[in-house]
């Protein structure tokens, strides 16, 4: 796959802190449209803090990011939606509302980021739940699915807005193998589609059967497989 000149995530020397501590210094990457990168490492090495920073989540205070066009650094508060509706986020715990069916967890997102049509929100539901491979959910409440068909819903919710970038933080850390399996198979049919996908994984199998450039958090830094090796049977993520 050819990828666009223009990156679609931009980081340079940039630190990466969680709360007053510094976990990643030094970082600078690009990632263009269309690419697809693991995010591996050890527990606490800095592959969410990555991702949150990403997506403003946590505060960046040094160094310049760039992200769907949106510069992060001292991003004001009122920037935040219009980077989110750039930008899908699949999260290892789900983080779907309990009280709500599956068509109310949509519809919470899609008028949080600016839809209005009704006629047009369902048909967007349905688009994105059959992409997902489920067809008939919409009135069921999270507790009444699988584990694997919770994390579709999220992934769908993540593809509502036809983002640019998904990113993915651990998203088959607590789903049984061959669920596991089948859930990441469907981030690559998105990524074949042109969307980039940046994932945080732990998953030795996934980075060795389906090969892609990997980013490597060690030692308070960030080790790039496009320009260095990166030691990965070192069993350290």
């Amino acid at each position: 796959m050819s990828f666009s000149t223009d990156p679609v995530i931009s980081v340079s020397d940039v630190t990466i802190f969680q709360e007053q501590q510094t976990v990643l210094s030094d970082v600078s990457f690009q990632v263009g449209k269309g690419e697809f990168i693991y995010i591996v490492g050890r527990t606490g090495s800095g592959k969410s803090s990555l991702l949150k920073t990403m997506y403003a989540d946590l505060p960046l205070r040094l160094g310049q990011m760039e992200v769907a066009g949106v510069p992060i650094r001292n991003i004001k508060r009122n920037m935040v939606p219009e980077l989110r509706r750039k930008l899908g986020i699949v999260f290892q715990d789900f983080q779907l509302l309990p009280d709500r069916t599956v068509a109310e967890n949509l519809n919470f997102v899609m008028k949080a980021t600016g839809w209005r049509d009704r006629g047009k929100i369902k048909a967007r539901q349905a688009e994105v739940l059959m992409r997902v491979g489920l067809g008939s959910v919409d009135g069921k409440y999270p507790h009444q699915l699988s584990g694997g068909e919770q994390q579709r819903v999220v992934i769908a919710r993540a593809l509502l807005n036809e983002p640019l970038i998904l990113l993915a933080d651990e998203p088959t850390g607590n789903l049984d193998p061959e669920v596991a399996e089948g859930i990441f198979k469907l981030f690559l049919e998105i990524n074949r589609s042109g969307t980039a996908v940046v994932m945080a994984t732990h998953n030795h199998g996934f980075v060795s059967a389906y090969q892609h450039r990997v980013l490597k958090c060690e030692q308070g830094k960030l080790v790039d497989s496009s320009t260095q090796e990166v030691n990965l049977s070192d069993g350290q993520f």
